[in-house]
């Protein structure tokens, strides 16, 4: 186990690498000038050299991705151009905000998509099977802004139950801000319902083909019980790496969600940061959003042999 561990460690830090480098020079092809764009357009030459200096943009590439990666190791992810805020506390409040919404998103379909999977698969080729198989198939080719407009008008503008547009913290109000919450989670889990019911109808299917849940057939076991207490965790792995991706690529592609119903998230920030120019918070929601997919999928990794034993053997 402990060399399986460190394998996946030793495998993170390459990513880790080349993460920091593609985000450190896609920043570097946005267009303009970070300098020009602090001082104005009625800056004189003279102070957009100096201020290019104090930015450290007068040095050569190689020693700004030096000097960039030392203020980052030590937390300094530099400075907002456009509200002279930190960037590393700015990029970890709206992470949080993006948090609330993608972890119970992604918790709740899980809940409700991994068990309807499992009996789709069970009850293959039956009308539950065409039904469920019929309702992810739906779920999937629904694009996530569309949806959240539809559940606005009909949850929000129709039937009033809900509020429409705003965002209110849970940690100052937990009524109001569970309710401001619910029509982006319910988006968010109606979609990725359809992955994961696909994903688990699949993986069920293949390990109930396996020898040894035949054999426990034969041992006279009951249906539910080879189901949920032999094929279940066997089956669970596949998709337990299908819920780690889908929990990575909500965190860093949240954006349209959040700014359909204006929550002040990370993926709003990062947008309002393309529009304002703000190279700063750009390249600290690219790292951080980078980093912690990484990080997602390492948990992911590590965790795996809890669902199948055998890919610490190999």
């Amino acid at each position: 186990m402990l060399k399986f561990v460190l394998n996946r460690l030793l495998m993170a830090l390459p990513t880790i690498v080349l993460v920091s480098v593609t985000v450190f020079t896609l920043i570097r092809f946005i267009p303009g000038d970070p300098a020009a764009l602090m001082l104005g357009d009625m800056a004189e030459p003279d102070q957009i050299a100096a201020m290019r200096s104090e930015l450290g943009l007068d040095k050569s590439l190689p020693e700004q991705f030096l000097i960039w990666t030392a203020n980052v190791v030590q937390g300094d992810f530099g400075r907002s151009i456009v509200n002279d805020e930190a960037v590393l506390p700015l990029v970890a409040s709206r992470f949080l905000v993006s948090a609330e919404v993608v972890v119970v998103a992604v918790l709740l379909a899980s809940l409700i998509a991994v068990p309807a999977g499992v009996i789709a698969a069970w009850r293959q080729n039956s009308l539950t099977d065409l039904a469920l198989v019929g309702t992810a198939t739906i779920l999937l080719s629904i694009p996530t802004f569309w949806l959240g407009l539809l559940l606005l008008l009909f949850f929000g503008l129709k039937l009033g139950w809900l509020p429409v547009l705003g965002y209110v913290s849970i940690g100052s109000n937990v009524t109001g801000g569970l309710l401001y919450l619910v029509l982006p989670i319910m988006t968010l889990v109606i979609h990725e319902m359809g992955v994961l019911i696909r994903m688990a109808r699949a993986s069920t299917l293949e390990v109930l083909r396996l020898d040894y849940i035949t054999h426990a057939r034969a041992k006279g076991l009951s249906e539910s019980a080879i189901l949920w207490r032999h094929a279940f965790k066997n089956a669970f792995g596949p998709t337990w790496t299908v819920i780690g991706l889908i929990l990575g690529n909500l965190l860093g592609g949240i954006a349209v969600i959040e700014t359909v119903f204006t929550i002040p998230g990370l993926g709003r920030l990062m947008v309002d940061s393309i529009f304002a120019r703000d190279y700063p918070v750009i390249q600290g929601c690219l790292l951080f959003v980078s980093l912690s997919y990484v990080l997602v999928n390492l948990v992911v990794d590590l965790l795996y042999p809890l669902f199948d034993p055998r890919v610490v053997a190999e």
